[in-house]
C-alpha cells in the first residue's frame, strides 16, 4: 500500500482548505485513515480518523472546523479544514491501517496559515 498525502498551501487566517490522502497497492476491504499534524518544534498529534465502516474520532480542538471524510471508490480520504488559524500551521500526514499489516505512511504535506 502506498499513501499519496497533497492539497496543502499558504492560506490566510480564515481561508479553508482540502486535503486528501489516496491510497493505492493491495487495499484491504476494511481500513482506517488517519490524519496526523506536527507544528515545528511540538510533537506529532494524531487529529482525526475515519474506517470504511464509517466511524469518525477527532480531536476536541478540531471539532466543528475540520472534517474527515472517505471517498470508498477512490480510496481516497480527505480532510476538509475551514476557519483556519496560524495554530494549525503543520507538516500534516496521513496513515492507512488495515489488519494485515501495521501502518503505512505518507509524506506529509505543509500547511501555512499566515497573512
Amino acid at each position: 500500500v502506498q499513501l499519496q498525502a497533497s492539497g496543502g498551501g499558504l492560506v490566510q487566517p480564515g481561508g479553508s482548505l482540502r486535503l486528501s490522502c489516496a491510497a493505492s497497492g493491495s487495499i484491504h476491504t476494511h481500513y482506517n485513515i488517519k490524519w496526523y499534524r506536527q507544528a515545528p518544534g511540538k510533537q506529532r498529534d494524531l487529529i482525526a480518523t475515519i474506517t470504511t465502516g464509517g466511524s469518525i474520532w477527532y480531536a476536541d480542538s478540531l471539532k466543528g472546523r475540520f472534517t474527515i471524510s472517505l471517498d470508498n471508490a477512490k480510496n481516497t480520504a480527505y480532510l476538509q479544514m475551514n476557519s483556519l488559524i496560524p495554530e494549525d500551521t503543520a507538516v500534516y500526514t496521513c496513515s492507512y491501517w488495515d489488519r494485515r499489516q501495521e501502518d503505512v505512511w505518507g509524506l506529509g504535506t505543509q500547511v501555512t496559515v499566515s497573512s
